[in-house]
């Protein structure tokens, strides 16, 4: 498999967790609106209906459209530059720090070991943008 491809599935996989946790979210919200157990009124400016275990699911849905996006974007940058070992595996520490991230968000939701992934995905995605940056510059100097 080429390092570019490899890319692209670690993407993928963190395309996954947010579906993932989409599938969650159906299965916490959907059988308590039917139930009558929260009406639909009551949510539809504001999450603080919910029960803390569906508010739980909600919070890590929203959490996978903030630091992933400077995670996707260093995907698009890396495969541009010419992928390397050293991308991938920011990658894929990254991708696997989201799952911890994301499981400890829907269960314990212990804030301290939920920020400890949290901060150890955002120095990977910071060490890749500044691996990334130098690469660009040194390809812009020697251009």
């Amino acid at each position: 498999m080429a390092l570019d491809q490899a890319l692209i599935l670690a993407a993928l996989a963190q395309g996954l967790i947010l579906f993932a946790i989409g599938v969650l979210l159906y299965l916490e919200r959907i059988p308590r609106v039917v139930r009558g157990e929260v009406h639909p009124r009551d949510v539809a400016l504001s999450t603080e209906a919910w029960p803390e275990s569906a508010q739980k699911v909600s919070n890590a849905y929203n959490n996978q459209f903030q630091m992933p996006v400077l995670f996707y974007v260093a995907v698009v940058i890396e495969i541009y530059l010419g992928a390397t070992v050293p991308g991938l595996v920011l990658a894929w520490l990254f991708v696997l720090t989201r799952i911890v991230h994301a499981a400890i968000f829907v269960t314990s939701n212990r804030v301290t070991r939920r920020f400890f992934a949290f901060i150890v995905g955002a120095i990977l995605v910071l060490t890749w943008w500044l691996a990334l940056i130098v690469r660009l510059i040194l390809q812009i100097a020697g251009a």
